[in-house]
C-alpha cells in the first residue's frame, strides 16, 4: 500500500503522470490454531500463521487476553504464538 501515488515519467520538457492505487490483500489463516490436550501444571504453545504481518488479538472466550506471568505473546513475522504457563483446568 506504501508504493500508492502519483508516478510521472519525464522526457526533457515533456512529462506524463499516473495514479497506482494498490488494493490489501485481506489477511488469512495460512497455518490455523491446534486442538492441545496438556496436563495440569505444565505450558502449552498456542500458533497460528498468517498470509502477512498483521496485528492479532488472544481471547479465552469472548475475554480478551493481556500480556501477564501466565499469558505470553509473540509475533515474530506472520506467525502469532501464545504461551500459557502453569496450567489449570479452569484454562481449558
Amino acid at each position: 500500500e506504501s508504493d500508492a501515488g502519483d508516478y510521472t515519467c519525464v522526457c526533457g520538457d515533456k512529462q506524463s503522470t499516473a495514479s497506482l492505487a494498490v488494493h490489501a490483500l485481506p489477511v488469512v489463516f495460512k497455518e490455523e490454531l491446534k486442538n492441545e490436550e496438556v496436563t495440569e501444571g505444565a505450558s502449552v504453545s498456542l500458533r497460528c500463521e498468517l498470509s502477512k504481518a498483521a496485528p492479532v488479538q488472544w481471547k479465552i472466550g469472548s475475554k480478551v487476553l493481556k500480556a501477564s506471568d501466565k499469558y505470553q505473546m509473540s509475533q515474530p513475522g506472520t506467525t502469532a504464538e501464545l504461551v500459557i504457563r502453569e496450567l489449570d483446568v479452569k484454562d481449558a
